[in-house]
């Protein structure tokens, strides 16, 4: 019997390839977005469910979840994927973008696992894939929110993955560098122009150095490694944190190679903040 992947945020980007991945491998998969009426490349078939799911509405994901049961049968891997990022300093982010923020990228993933997770405890195997990023390794500056959201996310998945250990259940983390998909830019809050003179000169000389880095790094990366890494984590056996892309893999290698984390800062401050 095939098994079964739901996966929010499907619309673009690292969802879409991953339910395409997916499929191609002959799993069923249950492909959420929030507006599924739009979407034309993922057609509902004997192995696809193209539905609804927003993840701040608990009844559009308890009937995502449903759907998927009684389409297929069950449920054994769970990727939550949907989230959006921003540009701005920490002064520059209004009180309601912070907290819509939070509302996708953290609270978001926990009302996903809380209605999945019941399911997947019950038959005692499954895994939980959270999709994170490069910045959730790091604090970067000019994405100190969007930062926070994702360190939260490792954390939590890191949590639980010691929590559902003894219970049959597996929790990831995938966090890819910089891979500028339309989906992604198309879903940055950016309010670098906010603020006083001081933030937006800095905010601004932030953003200029970090396109600097981004031009010198070579060409840019394929989304599909992304969707490979997640079909990864749910085949085989892989860390909890799983970067992936050659920054991501190179931060990764710095945090564990320094003296300690202060050092590792120091270093990293070195090389993203002007000179």
């Amino acid at each position: 019997m095939a098994q079964t992947v739901l996966i929010t945020g499907c619309s673009t980007g690292f969802g879409k390839l991953a339910a395409q991945t997916f499929a191609s491998k002959g799993w069923n998969v249950v492909a959420t977005m929030r507006s599924p009426e739009k979407e034309n490349d993922l057609a509902t078939s004997d192995t696809m469910l193209v539905t609804r799911l927003d993840v701040g509405d608990a009844e559009s994901i308890k009937a995502a979840v449903d759907a998927g049961l009684a389409k297929f049968g069950g449920l054994d891997v769970v990727v939550n994927n949907a989230g959006f990022g921003s540009n701005a300093m920490f002064e520059q982010s209004p009180d309601a973008s912070i907290r819509a923020m939070y509302e996708v990228n953290v609270f978001g993933v926990m009302n996903v696992m809380r209605e999945a997770l019941p399911h997947l405890r019950e038959q005692g195997s499954g895994r939980v894939i959270n999709v994170t990023s490069m910045a959730g390794l790091i604090g970067l500056p000019g994405n100190a929110v969007y930062s926070s959201s994702k360190f939260a996310v490792e954390g939590l998945t890191e949590g639980l993955a010691l929590e559902y250990k003894a219970l049959g259940v597996q929790f990831k983390t995938v966090a890819p560098g910089a891979f500028p998909t339309t989906a992604f830019m198309d879903n940055i809050e950016s309010h670098v122009s906010d603020g006083d003179d001081a933030l937006r000169t800095h905010s601004e000389s932030l953003r200029a150095h970090f396109a600097a880095i981004a031009h010198g790094s070579g060409p840019p990366q394929d989304p599909q490694l992304v969707a490979d890494k997640i079909y990864e984590c749910a085949t085989e056996e892989t860390p909890v944190h799983n970067p992936v892309g050659v920054d991501a893999d190179g931060l990764n290698h710095l945090i564990n190679t320094a003296a300690d984390r202060e050092a590792f800062i120091e270093m990293m401050a070195g090389r993203l903040l002007p000179a």
